[in-house]
């Protein structure tokens, strides 16, 4: 690992990430993956395309690179937060689509440029609008994990499965009785506190 070259090693925390994400949707139906699960809408479908479009555009438009995909949600008379959920004519297989192509475009952008490559973020306050691929690498890991977070959250709302990936989830040694023990204490410790 300590041999491993800069620009890979974000890489491979990326695709991590990616990869986490779109699991979340495996073996659910249309209904749960679209299926708003917190007071601000959130749900597994609108993660999947807002995230696609985040790499559009940072691993695109910034370095000059701007792929050819739509991205209408994005218009200037778009409704508010519409890259965050699926519309009735978006199915899931276009929104993942949407997601491999933005992961072949940035993985393009990725490779043939430089760490030290400058570009643009157009959205971003002029003092700080110029980045390289490094910081702009790791802005994008830090945003997809961070919706995978959400996604894992989600996820284990609808239907209880957890983790980082089908092979490893990442959880501690349990059972479901376990769990259930262990959520109860936290309950009764966190209530103590109610009461005071």
């Amino acid at each position: 690992m300590t041999d491993s070259d800069p620009k890979e090693h974000l890489h491979r925390y990326l695709q991590v990430a990616r990869e986490a994400l779109l699991w979340k949707l495996d073996g659910l139906s249309e209904y749960d993956v679209r299926r708003p699960m917190t007071p601000t809408g959130t749900n597994l479908l609108g993660l999947v395309k807002h995230v696609a479009s985040v790499e559009l555009g940072y691993f695109g438009t910034t370095f000059e690179r701007p792929s050819e995909e739509p991205l209408p949600w994005y218009a200037a008379d778009a409704e508010p937060n519409a890259d965050m959920w699926a519309t009735a004519d978006e199915t899931r297989e276009q929104i993942i689509g949407l997601y491999h192509r933005a992961w072949a475009h940035s993985d393009a952008t990725i490779e043939i440029l430089a760490l030290d490559a400058v570009g643009h973020v157009p959205h971003w306050p002029d003092d700080r609008s110029e980045v390289t691929l490094h910081q702009i690498l790791v802005h994008v890991i830090s945003e997809t994990h961070r919706h995978a977070g959400h996604a894992d959250i989600i996820r284990e709302l609808i239907d209880k499965a957890v983790g980082l990936r089908k092979d490893n989830d990442n959880m501690g040694a349990g059972d479901q009785q376990w769990w259930e023990n262990y959520r109860s204490r936290l309950e009764r410790v966190a209530q103590e506190f109610d009461r005071h």
